[in-house]
This record gives C-alpha cells, structure tokens and sequence, in this order.
C-alpha cells in the first residue's frame, strides 16, 4: 500500500506577507503528544509553545486548533504563525521590472534579504512584493544576497514554481553582474577563474580549497576611473558573469584576484556587524543582466536592472555614506 505523501494546503491565511510555519511530524519518535514534539523541536524559551497551544495558534489541517493534549500522530501536518518581530525598514522600494500572468522580475535594493529568513522576515523582497502585489502566491525561484542589490525572478503560480527554479538548477539562465572595485594593472583580464568553494554552516565568509572546481566565473574590466575623488587609488568597474552559483561566489574570487569589491564585510576580512538600520556604503556588486527561455511560455526573455552603484558614480559620497 503506498502511503499518500500529499502535503495539505494551509489552513492559515498570510500575515504581513509571511507564510505560516508547517510542520510534519516524523514517522517515528518517543512523543506522546503534538506538544511535547514541538516544544523539543522548536527549542523557544520555556512556556512559547505551551502559550500557542493555549492560545489555540497551533491548528490542523482543518483548520481547527490542536489541543495541549492531542495524541502523536505519525505524519500528521500542523501550522502556526512564527511571531513576527519588529524589523528596521529597508528604506528603498522594491522596483517591478516585469509582470505576466507566469513570472514577476524585482529589481532588489541592498540591504533587502530576498526571502525571509532568520530576522529578516517582514523586510524581505518577497513579503513586501506579496503585499504590494496583492500576490499571496508569489514565490522566489533563486535568491540574492541581502548586500547585493538587482534583478531576482519570482513566480506567480506555485505549480509553474518548480520549472523556473530548473532553470537555475540547470545553468539555464545567463546571469551578468557589476561590481566597483580597486582596479589593479597587473591583473591579466579579462579571464575565466576557477576554484571550489565551501561555505560551512554558522561560518560567516566562505573559502576556497583544493579540489575539484565547483565555482566557475568570468571577470572583465569594462572601464576605470582614475583618479576616484577621495580614493587613493583607481577604481575599476567590472562585469562579472557566473557559470556557477556557490554562495559568496563572485566576492570570494573578486577578492582572490586581490581586487575585493568595495563595501564588502566579509571579504578580505570579517569586520564587526553592520547596525540594524545602517544603510552606508552598500556592498558595489549589482545583478545586472538575467537572459532565459521562458519554460512555461517559450518566450526569450532579457532583463537589465536600471540601478546604479554609488562608488563609481561617485566615490566620495558613497564613502561618506550619502
């Protein structure tokens, strides 16, 4: 007998964007109850889930509340709303680039995380979209950085969700970034580096080790300005082009060409947090170009963010944090 694995639709509405949190319990464990299971699952602070149950937070897929007593069930889905936290916002609109019936393409300010995550939840590219939009089945089909400002590609219907987030996947689309960083003349360019990178798990800043290449990108100079007002050195402006998609890719191989991109907190050394609400000196990289085939409708799609990096167009300001 196969054992259906369908997963339920939610039984909570949105907030503020947001998604409710689904849990399924597990095949197997030494739980009595849907409680006990959630209290060592979440690990919050003693007495929060306890609260939810009695608050009647935590429903079925009925819609009805779970009860503090509810007996364990193997498989069973449950959902609740995370608390949503007061969050510093972002202070730059999220510009829509395109819209059809199938895709949404943003053109994401720095500072804005792309999906919520972590503490950033409500100031998230696709949480204000889905507010602003009036589009609660928005989803991402990749993300960026949070520091890194440009073009991201959402999907308007989550059964079309799994065919753009293939195109990613499977290297279909062509993506071209920006970045202002210091230009050095002895660096052979353009080039194509080649390296592995790993990034662990709570470990800020990713590295580059022996091994087989899983990073791949291409690094041009398109031009330099020289002298940068209030930059002691000339700056370069690069077009970056990623064959892959590890995390911090393009920063970690700009950084071992020796040419760190401007901004960075990461990279070539991790320096303190940035403050909650310090919108200074915005990391200089941009996701400037996204090229696919539409896999729904067959059309070719070119998109080109209309941002513009403040180092370059003027060093002085963006150092000054203006």
């Amino acid at each position: 007998m196969t054992r259906n694995h369908r997963i339920p639709p939610s039984p909570l509405p949105q907030r503020e964007g947001v998604d409710p949190v689904r849990v399924r319990l597990p095949a197997e464990g030494p739980w009595a109850t849907v409680r006990e299971h959630l209290v060592e699952r979440l690990a919050a602070h003693a007495g929060v889930v306890e609260g939810m149950f009695d608050a009647g937070q935590v429903v079925g897929a009925d819609g009805r509340a779970v009860a503090p007593d509810a007996v364990y069930v193997p498989g069973m889905f449950v959902w609740f709303h995370r608390e949503l936290r007061a969050e510093v916002a972002v202070p730059f609109p999220v510009e829509v680039v395109y819209r059809d019936e199938h895709i949404v393409v943003a053109d994401k300010p720095h500072f804005l995380a792309t999906t919520p995550r972590g503490s950033h939840v409500t100031q998230t590219a696709l949480a204000r979209l889905r507010r602003e939009l009036d589009l609660p089945t928005l989803g991402a089909a990749h993300r960026l950085d949070r520091l890194t400002a440009g073009l991201v590609l959402f999907t308007a219907r989550p059964e079309e969700r799994g065919a753009y987030q293939g195109l990613f996947r499977d290297r279909r689309v062509r993506k071209e970034y920006e970045a202002v960083a210091p230009y050095a003349p002895a660096l052979p360019l353009p080039r194509t580096v080649r390296s592995r990178i790993v990034k662990e798990r709570g470990v800020l800043a990713a590295y580059e080790v022996e091994g087989e290449p899983n990073a791949v990108t291409r690094v041009e100079l398109v031009e330099r300005v020289e002298p940068a007002a209030g930059h002691q050195g000339t700056l370069g402006r690069y077009r970056l082009t990623p064959a892959t998609g590890q995390t911090h890719q393009l920063r970690v191989h700009m950084n071992a060409l020796g040419v760190p991109i401007l901004g960075d907190p990461l990279y070539p050394v991790v320096t303190d947090p940035v403050p909650a609400g310090d919108f200074r000196r915005p990391l200089q990289l941009l996701a400037r170009g996204l090229e696919f085939t539409d896999p729904v409708t067959g059309v070719e799609h070119r998109f080109r963010s209309g941002r513009v990096l403040g180092a370059w167009t003027s060093y002085a300001r963006w150092a000054a944090g203006q």
